[in-house]
């Protein structure tokens, strides 16, 4: 079996690490998108990779050659225990902005165009890029964190779990967009059936311990509806 993720080093590599090692499974990343969208080049239809790490608007463009697996569940307390995370919009601690709406004709960084919280929640809460007079292509979430600290842009919207493992003291949230459903684990639908219900099994089985330094608890089963 081989796993790709595209969400790294946003979250850590180790992360990935650790799931790859109880699955007896290859790794590999890609880390210039959040996953495929259309148009741009996937490894799932070629076979090159079986199992995937993406952000969710990928699964709805590779839903029906590819499945959901139990997906991941932050330690996060707005989380519940669910599997869910939330787009924090950081600023730097001495700006003056206050809401989303103070940032129209601001500067914004984003992680790439094809993550949910990066990207599309901004688009949703904005109305379109036009919102702003100028976007900085980051190529992560962590990157976005010091254009935003760094003053090549206003704001950011980051990954909670991001946010929570690379708390900043030069920063502060002025706004949290979701819940979203957690960025899905995806198989490929031409795995045999048992081979995937021994891989559903295995990640159900990873516990706190396991991953709780990455700021989860562990998987639970997920709903397609929540991707849709």
């Amino acid at each position: 079996m081989r796993i790709i993720s595209y969400l790294a080093p946003s979250l850590p590599a180790a992360l990935f690490e650790t799931i790859a090692r109880r699955l007896g499974a290859e790794l590999m990343f890609e880390e210039r998108i959040s996953g495929p969208l259309a148009g741009d080049d996937e490894p799932f239809s070629r076979g090159d990779a079986d199992i995937g790490f993406i952000c969710a608007p990928s699964y709805r463009m590779l839903r029906g050659t590819m499945e959901l697996l139990p997906a991941l569940v932050p330690l996060d307390a707005r989380a519940g225990g669910r599997p869910v995370y939330f787009a924090d919009v950081v600023v730097r601690r001495d700006s003056r902005v206050r809401s989303f709406d103070d940032l129209r004709g601001g500067r914004w960084a984003y992680n790439d165009r094809n993550s949910r919280s990066g990207w599309f929640s901004m688009i949703e809460r904005a109305g379109g890029a036009e919102f702003f007079s100028s976007l900085l292509h980051a190529g992560s979430h962590l990157r976005s964190l010091d254009a935003v600290a760094g003053g090549r842009a206003d704001a950011a919207a980051i990954d909670s779990n991001v946010l929570a493992l690379h708390p900043r003291d030069d920063l502060r949230v002025i706004e949290s967009w979701g819940p979203f459903a957690i960025q899905p684990a995806i198989i490929r639908s031409a795995i045999p059936e048992e081979r995937k219900r021994e891989v559903a099994a295995t990640l159900l089985s990873i516990r706190r311990d396991e991953l709780g330094t990455f700021g989860f608890g562990g998987f639970t089963a997920v709903d397609e509806a929540a991707y849709l």
